[in-house]
């Protein structure tokens, strides 16, 4: 505890030097409140609530009008829960930024994403509790689409854990009209423990998704309108085990809004493309466990109550169905952000910039 208490002060004492030199200041306070009760039959997700409040404090030293470094935490406490079962995450990073080229190194916030991994990627639970990634993001983005590569190092090899990791690579374009062309890629790794038990083996995970798709919103009376289709395919192996297990079926997601609701609707089916999630789970499969089967189809039915630059609070009601099982899921999200560029301009109503988006 006073090894902890030394380190938060030489941090503090280290910003507050910098700062007293450096040519900017940055801030952000990022406050998330989730509420997400989790109904029906328990196949191939377990029912229960999630009900926790994370916030996520940032300030930063920016330099020379592209590069800035950053330091802060993410604390994740459960409601009801006392003091019990909280989790304080680090935020150290740099970020280079040129307005097309873009990067970031350390450990930083998933909602620097262009847009956030699909749920085949990263469930809802994980995003709610891991909500930065470790290693590495760069970043190419246009007015027409944008291609980004990450890495986020999960574990840290040791007695008692296994490394892991993944590399992600995402992108969209749009070459004419309404024409979209885009994909998601994952490179996904879980090794061993140091002195690892006989039989404990390395595992491999390879996920693609290439897809076209359409944006059809200048098209209808809707606010928006978008259709994408494409395969998703995936690679596993155990390497204890045995060889590679292929699968592969066919994903179509389609979103459409008006004012205050939006409806989303995720449709699989093809060969369930997480063979060993029984195995090993979040581990080494980081997305929504109903991917195991062989048809699903995830039907999201959002309401925003509040949505603007500052605040964004919505209630989902989010149905699952597979032949094995169907989930109903409730679904309460708060999103409020402010940082110093925000800040500044909070009484100008003539302001127009981009509704608040939920990160998850």
């Amino acid at each position: 505890m006073l090894k902890k208490r030394f380190g938060i002060l030489l941090l503090l004492c280290i910003v507050g030097a910098a700062m007293a030199v450096a040519q900017g200041v940055t801030w952000s306070v990022d406050l998330n409140t989730i509420f997400d009760n989790r109904e029906g039959d328990d196949y191939y997700s377990s029912d229960g609530t999630i009900f926790l409040t994370r916030v996520s404090p940032e300030v930063g030293l920016a330099f020379q009008d592209k590069h800035k470094i950053a330091a802060g935490v993410s604390w994740i406490q459960p409601c009801g829960d006392d003091w019990k079962n909280h989790k304080v995450l680090p935020t150290v990073y740099y970020r280079y930024d040129s307005g097309e080229w873009r990067a970031s190194f350390g450990i930083f916030p998933r909602s620097q994403f262009v847009n956030p991994l699909p749920t085949f990627l990263l469930s809802d639970s994980i995003a709610y509790n891991e909500p930065n990634v470790r290693g590495l993001l760069i970043q190419y983005v246009k007015p027409r689409g944008y291609a980004e590569l990450s890495l986020d190092w999960r574990s840290q090899q040791s007695e008692t854990r296994r490394e892991a990791f993944n590399i992600n690579f995402n992108g969209e374009w749009n070459p004419r009209g309404a024409l979209l062309v885009g994909g998601y890629a994952q490179v996904n790794h879980l090794a061993k423990r140091k002195n690892a038990p006989e039989g404990e083996g390395v595992n491999d995970d390879i996920m693609a998704n290439p897809y076209v798709g359409l944006n059809l919103s200048r098209c209808t009376a809707l606010d928006s309108l978008q259709v994408k289709a494409g395969a998703l395919v995936s690679l596993q192996r155990s390497r204890a085990a045995g060889g590679w297990q292929n699968r592969a079926g066919l994903l179509v997601n389609a979103v459409a809004e008006k004012k205050r609701i939006s409806v989303e609707e995720t449709f699989f089916v093809g060969k369930g493309v997480m063979p060993l999630y029984p195995y090993f789970g979040t581990l080494l499969n980081m997305g929504d466990p109903y991917f195991q089967a062989p048809m699903y189809s995830r039907t999201d039915v959002n309401f925003h109550f509040i949505r603007n630059r500052f605040v964004n609070l919505e209630a989902s009601l989010v149905f699952h169905y597979t032949k094995e099982a169907f989930g109903f899921w409730q679904q309460l999200k708060l999103r409020v952000f402010v940082d110093e560029k925000l800040w500044k301009t909070r009484d100008d109503k003539t302001t127009h910039a981009e509704w608040l988006r939920n990160n998850y």
